[in-house]
């Protein structure tokens, strides 16, 4: 039996609620959890002989009240919730919720304006310095992000870009700043923690999702101005993998480009759908002395899988660049023969 005074654990607290809402809301509950969480969560229960009405009643109110701040959060984030909490129930037992909340949740900054229609949030921001737009962009979905990256003045696209694609670690000063900056429109940062913001693969992933066309801008403009950065952004903005995007007629057209030593390296590691779409478009005898080859090459160095990867893609890349080919890009339009 738990002690009426007692401090309860989260786990524990966890388990009264469970009982108190009964069998049928607790498995759909469950449903959602870790397999771990409900070994704990059951272990908890497991060891609750009784429930006073005071701890059941402490539990509920405990719950009703974080249900309430984590739907004042998403409705206008933190600073929205803090305020209708502190006239609900007091300063000091606001902070104390909130303090409880964004430690689990871990509220990202810029919360608000990740719900914000990119028409809108383009309005927004546009007329902001580079480095904010591209500190924003850094914090948002990919897509969105692409669509107000496609957006913008084509003379601040590839600077922006840049800027996502070399910023490491953000200061929480510098994210309240802007927040600040921006009206209190935008979440307040969760936490004291440096956050990893940015980076060549946010860039290379915001990308992937523009039109073709603001892709090439980006990449010439960068090309020029730093073309270390270009390189490497091109060389992860196609992976191997992704070969299984092209149509058979393109695959075929590598193929003819493509060592067969290299080749059977980089189909070493990957998966039986990539192998099958090179094997589906070669003809039944070369796929199997593809197949002896790989076979017969033993364990082989995965960077030297990589470099065999590396050199495919970039002549897939080649080829695109020639239009000899096409690569599907997220969103565009598909072709109608």
């Amino acid at each position: 039996m738990l002690a009426k005074k007692a401090n309860l654990t989260g786990r524990q607290k966890a388990a009264i609620f469970i009982i108190a809402v009964g069998s049928e809301v607790s498995s759909e509950i469950f449903k959602h959890l870790r397999e771990d969480e409900i070994e704990q969560i059951t272990f908890e229960i497991a060891r609750i002989d009784k429930i006073t009405p005071e701890d059941k009643e402490k539990v509920l109110i405990e719950f009703n009240e974080l249900m309430m701040a984590q739907g004042f959060i998403t409705n206008g984030g933190i600073d929205f919730a803090r305020s209708l909490l502190e006239k609900a129930l007091g300063n000091q037992k606001a902070i104390d919720i909130i303090n409880r909340l964004t430690s689990s949740l871990q509220v990202r900054p810029f919360d608000f304006i990740r719900r914000t229609d990119p028409a809108q949030l383009l309005n927004f921001i546009q007329g902001e310095h580079p480095q904010t737009i591209a500190l924003i962009l850094s914090y948002l979905d990919p897509n969105k992000a692409s669509t107000i990256l496609s957006s913008l003045p084509h003379n601040i696209q590839a600077d922006v870009a840049k800027r996502i694609a070399t910023m490491d670690r953000v200061s929480p000063d510098v994210l309240r700043e802007v927040e600040r900056v921006l009206e209190r429109k935008l979440s307040t940062l969760a936490s004291e923690d440096y956050t990893s913001a940015g980076g060549i693969d946010a860039v290379v992933e915001i990308l992937n999702n523009v039109d073709r066309s603001t892709e090439k801008v980006i990449i010439e403009s960068l090309e020029e101005e730093d073309p270390e950065l270009a390189e490497e952004i091109k060389k992860r903005m196609f992976v191997f993998e992704d070969i299984v995007l092209l149509d058979d007629k393109a695959i075929q057209k590598v193929l003819r480009e493509v060592d067969t030593n290299d080749l059977a390296r980089a189909l070493k590691s990957v998966d039986s759908e990539v192998q099958d779409k090179i094997f589906k478009n070669m003809s039944k005898r070369a796929a199997n002395l593809l197949r002896e080859d790989m076979e017969f090459m033993g364990p082989v160095r995965l960077k030297d899988v990589e470099d065999a990867q590396q050199k495919i893609v970039n002549i897939i890349r080649k080829l695109e660049e020639l239009g000899e080919i096409i690569v599907a890009r997220s969103g565009e339009d598909e072709l109608v023969v």
